[in-house]
Formats: C-alpha cells, structure tokens, sequence
C-alpha cells in the first residue's frame, strides 16, 4: 500500500514543480503587428498620419483598426455681398475604420480591405456636387497593397480607395502610405 501511496506523491509533486516552473516564466512578448504612416489621399482627403494594428495577439494578419489624424484644403462657396465668391478652408479629417489582413505568415506582402467613416471638423462640403449641403462625415473603403517586414521596419502601402459621401455618390480615390511597423 506504501508503494502506490508514495509514486502517487511523487508524481503529484513533479506536475506540480512543472505547472509553477511554466507560470514563472517569463510571458511572450506581444508580436501584434502595429502599423504607424503617414497616408496621402484616401480616407484622410489630402494628408494625414495612421495608426492601424491587429486586434488578435501576436499576428501580423486578420481583423484589425485604424485612427488617425489629418487635414485638406478645399475651396468653400461664400456669400460676398451680391455676389457668391470662394473662400479656401482648411478642415481636420479624422479616418476611423476596421480592416482585414489577408497574407502568408512569412511574407512581407499582405492584401487589405477596409471600411470606416471620416468625421469632418468642421461641416464642409468635400466630396459633394452639391456645395449646398455640407457635413461631419464621408465613408470610406480601402483596397490596399501593403509591403511590411517580418521584423518591423519601414513600409508602405498603396492601394485604391473609394469615399462615398452622405448622399450615396461615390467619389474614386487612391492613397499611399509611408511609415514604420513594430512588434
């Protein structure tokens, strides 16, 4: 009976000295791929700079985010006395969007696709034919080569990206983008 009794202890003890040596260790860095560029045309209109990343841990592909931060500069129709005349503004965009990264895991070349909405600050009439009617927010699509290192490092992405405005009309656009990816 002491026999069964003490190779039962004996095993209880060595999953026990395994199972606190795996929890002690230190845990794996997060590899989730994040993205930060600077994107001319697109979801910002004229310029501005984006950070995208992956929502599930250590992957470079799958669903994802971006926010960003930008600008464009467009004539807006005034009234000058008795006569309409064009003033130049400068507006902040903000894209935001989700998107999905289609790629081999040990390939630098990647494919996206993605929607989101710009808010616009202030109301203003981009990408409409009717100057008349002017708004906080166009939608966005995003079909997009990316080229980012395993590691990190410098990439970029080019791709088309069509903006559809409040009233349906869809306007087509074309984007590149310059940045540094991390881990």
């Amino acid at each position: 009976m002491r026999k069964p009794i003490f190779s039962l202890t004996l095993i209880a003890l060595a999953f026990s000295i395994t199972s606190f040596a795996q929890s002690s260790a230190p845990a794996e860095a997060d590899k989730t791929e994040k993205l930060f560029y600077a994107e001319f045309g697109g979801a910002n209109v004229l310029f501005g700079a984006n950070f995208d990343w992956r929502f599930k841990k250590n992957t470079r592909t799958g669903l994802g985010a971006r926010v960003g931060l930008g600008f464009t500069i467009y004539d807006k129709e005034v009234q000058n006395g008795n006569y309409w005349d064009y003033e130049t503004t400068t507006i902040a965009t903000i894209p935001l969007g989700l998107n999905y990264v289609f790629g081999k895991p040990n390939s630098p070349s990647m494919f996206e696709v993605g929607a989101g909405a710009t808010v616009l600050m202030p109301k203003a009439s981009v990408y409409r034919y009717d100057d008349d009617k002017e708004g906080n927010l166009i939608g966005h699509f995003s079909f997009m080569y990316r080229r980012v290192p395993m590691e990190g490092g410098f990439s970029w992405r080019i791709g088309f990206t069509p903006i559809i405005n409040t009233s349906g009309q869809i306007f087509p656009s074309g984007a590149i983008g310059l940045g540094y990816a991390f881990r």
